[in-house]
């Protein structure tokens, strides 16, 4: 596979009352992306992190954001945060009737846009905005909820997703532990959003998490 496995730790799953500190151990392990979750208690039921954070996250890291909206009517609340060149935003295609026009919006900044597909989302939605992607963000689990577990067909949907477009940058969302990076790896994935289960997992550091990971994604 030509696509470098990258990490996007999942910083809703943070330690909040040490985010600095873990934020520098993240830059000294080379991170590539902060995955951002925005949910709006509506697309999905939870509410995560806002704009505050993004805007925080911008001015204290040099670290490219990776921000996954899961909000209804994404084109009316890009201008609520903070992204630009090297930033990828994401948004689910079944929160708006103007996918397009999203990732139009998106582009103007300089970021790069990707479409969210959920477990249930056929991989035909993607075919007449394909051409204007620059990745597309599979979740392997149903968005919501950190901590649950794989959706097996996942792997399946990556696999002919990779076959598809080879040229697209594919990130997975949802159960990264170390076993299922492999696989998902195997399947074609190079972008990683790991949480709980991964580079955030208790029993390690987050040196030893992401050295371990690193080598799961190779």
């Amino acid at each position: 596979m030509s696509q470098k496995g990258k990490l996007a730790p999942s910083m809703m799953c943070a330690d909040f009352l040490n985010l600095e500190k873990e934020l520098r151990v993240l830059e000294a392990l080379d991170i590539e992306y902060l995955h951002i979750d925005i949910m709006d208690g509506r697309f999905v039921p939870n509410i995560t992190l806002g704009t505050d954070y993004v805007k925080k996250m911008k001015e204290n890291t040099h670290i490219p954001l990776d921000i996954h909206l899961m909000v209804q009517r994404p084109e009316e609340k890009l201008d609520w945060f903070e992204f630009g060149a090297g930033d990828y935003v994401s948004f689910h295609y079944e929160a708006t009737k103007h996918v397009h026009k999203v990732i139009q919006a998106i582009k103007s900044r300089g970021a790069k846009a990707m479409l969210a597909i959920n477990p249930g989302t056929p991989l035909s939605v993607l075919e007449e905005v394909v051409d204007d992607l620059d990745g597309v963000l599979v979740m392997s689990v149903n968005p919501g909820f950190a901590g649950q577990k794989l959706v097996p067909q996942s792997l399946d949907k990556i696999r002919r997703l990779r076959a598809m477009y080879p040229q697209l940058d594919i990130e997975v969302d949802g159960n990264v532990n170390f076993e299922n990076a492999v696989k998902m790896r195997e399947a074609g994935a190079n972008i990683f959003v790991s949480g709980t289960s991964g580079i955030f997992e208790k029993s390690g550091t987050l040196e030893s998490n992401a050295e371990k990971l690193r080598k799961c994604i190779e």
